[in-house]
Parts: structure tokens; C-alpha cells; sequence
């Protein structure tokens, strides 16, 4: 893990303390195979009251860690940004290496033959990277909406999941919001819009759902009063908002993970799954003997 130094900086006390804690807090979540987000490590420093739940403070954190990553004190792989990316194309030495990929890649759709479509909608693309990895395990599509989803993305998923409920399968959608006034009524709108473009479909909201606020205790925001479902929001839940990000990653893959299960039919599952091994054993039984493939071909 790269700790670079590009700078010389003097810290007081207090900011050697934040970059010990955020070290501390990286260390336990690469742990776990994930990678924090800012906004994720400082809901980490609040809900371990190191740091007020402000915007002055989201913004000193800022201010420290990339002044603890230009000194080499923090690794600079281990915050990411989700929201901007560069896409390269891929290359490969030779066609073994490619084949090989394939192989490793390879998946045939095991969803085919069971009697649901579940797909994960989620709010924020920051969090894309925490479903990502969950949502491939399970071989299932995610979205991420940012906001409210646009109306080209809605028709166009409509299509697809019409086409799914057309072919005797039930379209489930799993949504993730953050618990505000736009948050909980982007799953209204969704209903809604899906209700008009095909007739409706199955959701189930997984979070941010207040028995989870209340059993996980992420830190509160001021609800804005400025957006225009505030005093619906008000008059159920009060002037407190919540975040989706407030959430540990584990949870946010557990809530996947546990209700992807019980939707499918896990023998239909294990023979799929049993198919696709075969498969990817070929592929790689052919790009181990390259060299017999190529020759072949050659004559």
C-alpha cells in the first residue's frame, strides 16, 4: 500500500491524533475488503464521537487526511472517489492472456430459470463500489440512480424488467436511499413511474430504514427544510435526516446478500453454477495449451 510523501508539513497534536484514528479505521475496513469513501470515514470519526457531526468538521477531516496523504502518512489507495473514474481499454500480450481472462470471467445467467429478477437500485454512486463487488457474487445488476433516476433510465429499465415479468419471472427491485425528505420519496417516485411505464413492479426499500436508524445509531443531520418534502417528512420522522453512507459496508452487503438468498432456488442455483465451472475449466484447459490450440487452427 503506497504512503507517498510529495510534501514536509509540521502537525499540531490534534491532527496527528485524526490521521492515527483515520490510519486505524482504514486498517480495519481493508480488513474487510473495502475501501472508504471520505464521507464513509467521516461517519466513522462521528459515530466513534472523535469528531462533531458538522460541516466544519467534515471539512477539517478533509483538510487533514489529504494533507496526511501529500506527507506519506496515509495510504493513497485507501480512499477513493466513486465519482470519477478514467476508463482505459484493457490489452493483453497474447491471445493465451486473453483466453485466460475469459475464463476467469465467464459466467453464464444463473437467474434464467428461478422465478424472481432481483436488481439493487441504489441512491449515491459513491456507494456503487460497496454493492459492486455483493451484486457480482450474486449474479444480479445494480443501478446507480444519482438522485432521482432520470426519465431515459426509467423507461429504458421498464423495458428490461417488463421483458423479465413477460417471460414468467417476477422484477424485484431492492432500493437503498438516504433517510431524508428526497431520499424516501425517490422510492415513491420509482413506484410510481414504473407503475406508469409498465404497470407496476415489486420493491422492497432495504435502507435507510428507521429500525435500522434505530438499532444502528448512524449519526443525524438537520432535515433541509428548504426541500419541498420536508413537511411530509417532518410530520413522520421529525427534523432529523440520516445518510445511506452512515452505514457500515458490511451491513449494506449483508442486506443484499441475506435477501438475494432467499429469493432464489438453490438447487436450480448449484446446477447453474456447476455449468458455468465447467465451462470456465475449458477456457482455461485451452489457454494452458495454447500453443496446441494455435497449431490447430494453423493447419
Amino acid at each position: 500500500m503506497p504512503k507517498i510523501a510529495y510534501v514536509k508539513r509540521r502537525f499540531n497534536a490534534r491532527s496527528v491524533t485524526l490521521i492515527d484514528s483515520a490510519n486505524n479505521i482504514i486498517a480495519e475496513y481493508q480488513n474487510q475488503g473495502f475501501k472508504l469513501t471520505l464521507r464513509q470515514l467521516y461517519y466513522q470519526f462521528v459515530s466513534r464521537d472523535i469528531i462533531p457531526n458538522t460541516v466544519k468538521s467534515y471539512k477539517n477531516l478533509g483538510s487533514v487526511v489529504n494533507d496526511g496523504r501529500m506527507t506519506g502518512l496515509i495510504d493513497w489507495d485507501a480512499i477513493e472517489d466513486r465519482t470519477r473514474q478514467v476508463v482505459t481499454p484493457n490489452h493483453w500480450d497474447n491471445p493465451a492472456d486473453i483466453v485466460d481472462a475469459c475464463a476467469r470471467q465467464f459466467r453464464i445467467d444463473k437467474w434464467a430459470d428461478q422465478p424472481c429478477r432481483p436488481e439493487v437500485w441504489i441512491e449515491k454512486e459513491a456507494l456503487a463500489g460497496v454493492v459492486e463487488g455483493i451484486c457480482r457474487q450474486l449474479d444480479i445488476p445494480f443501478l446507480s440512480c444519482r438522485g432521482y433516476t432520470s426519465q431515459s433510465e426509467m423507461w429504458s429499465s421498464a423495458m428490461r424488467l417488463k421483458a423479465f415479468g413477460e417471460a414468467g419471472q417476477e422484477p424485484v427491485i431492492l432500493h437503498f436511499g438516504d433517510h431524508d425528505p428526497s431520499g424516501i420519496d425517490m422510492t415513491r417516485d420509482i413506484m410510481d413511474r414504473l407503475e406508469l411505464f409498465m404497470g407496476g413492479i415489486k420493491l422492497k426499500r432495504l435502507a435507510l430504514n428507521m429500525d435500522q436508524i434505530e438499532h444502528y445509531h448512524p449519526p443525524p443531520n438537520p432535515a433541509k427544510s428548504t426541500d419541498s418534502r420536508f413537511a411530509d417528512y417532518q410530520a413522520k420522522f421529525g427534523d432529523e435526516s440520516w445518510e445511506l453512507d452512515a452505514l457500515e459496508p458490511a451491513v449494506l452487503v449483508g442486506l443484499i446478500r441475506n435477501t438475494v438468498e432467499t429469493m432464489r432456488d438453490h438447487k436450480k442455483w448449484e446446477a447453474k453454477v456447476k455449468i458455468e465451472e465447467h465451462h470456465r475449466h475449458v477456457l482455461a484447459e485451452a489457454a494452458s495449451r495454447w500453443d496446441e490450440v494455435e497449431a490447430m487452427v494453423d493447419e
